[in-house]
C-alpha cells in the first residue's frame, strides 16, 4: 500500500503550474475587454455605436452560451483538450477576422463576436474548475489569481495595439485582428497543457475537508446542474450576477467613447481626451479590474461569499452613478475607472466560490456555466444600453440604470440561504 502510495505521489504535478496555466490562458481570453480600443478607428470607419457594442455584446453572449457547453463536455473530453480547443476556436476567429478585412461589421460580428466569443466560452471555465480541485483550501484566492489574467489581458491587449506597440497605426485593423490571433492560439495550446484534475481522493498536505453533518452542510454535498436548477438559491445568485454584469460591461463599452465627450465638453482637446480616456481604460480599469479578483477571492476566504458580494455589489451601484460627473475630470476619471474595475473584477472570483460553496465543487465546470448565463445576459443589457442611450446622447442614464440595479442587487444576495439537498 505505501509503495502504491509512492508511485501515486510522484505523478502528482506541482499544484501551482495550474494556476501559471491558468494565468497564460486567462490573459488571451480578456482579449474581450480591449474590444474598446478598437471601437473609436471602427465609429471613424463609419460604424454606429450600437454596432460597436454589437460586435461586444455577441461575443459576451456567445461567450457565456458556449461555456455550458464547455462545462459539459469536460468530463468526457477532459480539461486540456477543451481548453486547448478553446485557443484554437479563438486564434481562428481573430486570425479570419484579419485575413477577410478588419472594417466590415457583419464579418467582424460573426468571427469577433460569434467564433471568438466561442474560443473564449471553451477555454474560460477549465481554469476555474482545475483550480477548485488542486485548491480546496484556498478556493476564493486561486479562483481570483487563476481568472485575473482575464483582467490584465485587457491592459496588455489595448496598449500593444495603442501606446506601446502601435500595431493599429503601423500595421491596420488588419494585421492587429490576425497578428492576436496567432498570439491567442499558441498561447492557450501552451497554457492548456497543465489543465488537468487531481487524482480522485488527492487533498493537499494537511487540508481536512469539512464534514458533512445531519443538516447537510453548504457546500458538502455535490447539486448536479439539474438538481441546481431546481433551487431558487440558483435564481437568486443569477439575477445578482446579470446586474453586476450588466454595470461593468456597459462601464467597459462607454469607457472610452463617454469620457472623451464628457472631457471635450469641460474644453481638453480631442486628441488629449482620447489618450485619457484610453489610459482610463487600459491602465486604471483593467489594472484593478485585474486586482479585484485576486483581493475580492482573498477577502471572501476571511468574510464569506455572501458578505463580499453584498459589500460590492452595493459600493459598486454606489460608484457606477457617481461616475457620469467623474468622467468629465482626468484625474476623478481614473479613480472612477479604478472603483469600478475593481468591483467588476470581483465578480469573476466570488460566484464561482459561491456556486461552488452553495453546490459543491464537483460539478462546478458545469454548473458554473449556468450561472455565467448571467454574464451573457449582462453582456446583451449593458452594452447595448449604453450604445442606444449613447446614440440618443444620454449616456448619464445608462450609468443610473446600472447602478440602481447593483444596489438591488446587494438586497437579492442577502437573502440568499445554503442550499440543501434532498434525500430519496
Amino acid at each position: 500500500m505505501s509503495e502504491q502510495k509512492k508511485m501515486s505521489e510522484k505523478k502528482i504535478m506541482n499544484r501551482w503550474m495550474v494556476v501559471i496555466g491558468a494565468v497564460i490562458i486567462q490573459l488571451c481570453l480578456g482579449a474581450i475587454y480591449a474590444w474598446s480600443v478598437f471601437t473609436k478607428p471602427l465609429v471613424e470607419a463609419g460604424w454606429t455605436k450600437a454596432q460597436t457594442q454589437g460586435v461586444f455584446a455577441a461575443g459576451l453572449a456567445t461567450f457565456a452560451i458556449i461555456m455550458v457547453l464547455a462545462g459539459r463536455i469536460m468530463p468526457k473530453l477532459g480539461p486540456r483538450m477543451v481548453a486547448m480547443a478553446g485557443g484554437v476556436v479563438l486564434g481562428i476567429g481573430y486570425i479570419l477576422a484579419g485575413l477577410v478585412g478588419g472594417t466590415d461589421f457583419t464579418a467582424l460580428f460573426i468571427l469577433i463576436g460569434i467564433v471568438g466569443g466561442a474560443g473564449i466560452g471553451l477555454a474560460y471555465v477549465v481554469p476555474i474548475a482545475v483550480g477548485m480541485r488542486w485548491f480546496p483550501d484556498k478556493k476564493g484566492l486561486i479562483t481570483g489569481l487563476a481568472v485575473a489574467g482575464f483582467g490584465f489581458g485587457a491592459t496588455l491587449w489595448v496598449k500593444l495595439a495603442g501606446s506601446w506597440g502601435q500595431l493599429i497605426a503601423t500595421q491596420g485593423l488588419s494585421k492587429t485582428f490576425s497578428i492576436y490571433g496567432i498570439v491567442f492560439l499558441v498561447a492557450v495550446v501552451i497554457g492548456g497543457i497543465w489543465m488537468k484534475f487531481p487524482p480522485e481522493g488527492w487533498k493537499p498536505e494537511g487540508y481536512t475537508p469539512a464534514e458533512a453533518t445531519a443538516s447537510t452542510a453548504a457546500g458538502t454535498v455535490d447539486f448536479k446542474s439539474g438538481e441546481m436548477l431546481k433551487t431558487p438559491q440558483y435564481y437568486m445568485i443569477l439575477l445578482t450576477f446579470v446586474f453586476g454584469a450588466s454595470a461593468g460591461l456597459m462601464s467597459i463599452g462607454l469607457m472610452k467613447l463617454f469620457p472623451i465627450e464628457a472631457l471635450q465638453k469641460n474644453g481638453i482637446d480631442p486628441v488629449a481626451a482620447s489618450a485619457i480616456a484610453g489610459t482610463a481604460m487600459a491602465v486604471f480599469f483593467a489594472l484593478a479590474n485585474g486586482l479585484g479578483r485576486i483581493a475580492w477571492g482573498a477577502i471572501s476566504d476571511k468574510l464569506g461569499r455572501k458578505l463580499s458580494i453584498i459589500l460590492m455589489m452595493a459600493s459598486q451601484g454606489i460608484f457606477v452613478i457617481l461616475f457620469q460627473w467623474m468622467a468629465d475630470t482626468p484625474a476623478f476619471l481614473y479613480l472612477g475607472a479604478a472603483l469600478i474595475g475593481f468591483n467588476f473584477g470581483g465578480n469573476f472570483a466570488l460566484f464561482p466560490t459561491i456556486t461552488a460553496d452553495t453546490f459543491g465543487t464537483k460539478f462546478i465546470g458545469q454548473n458554473y456555466g449556468w450561472v455565467f448565463l448571467a454574464y451573457g445576459i449582462g453582456g446583451i443589457f449593458g452594452p447595448m444600453l449604453g450604445g442606444k442611450l449613447g446614440d440618443m446622447k444620454n449616456f448619464p442614464l445608462a450609468f443610473t440604470i446600472c447602478g440602481i440595479l447593483c444596489l438591488v442587487a446587494a438586497g437579492i444576495i442577502s437573502l440568499v440561504k445554503p442550499a440543501i439537498k434532498k434525500e430519496g
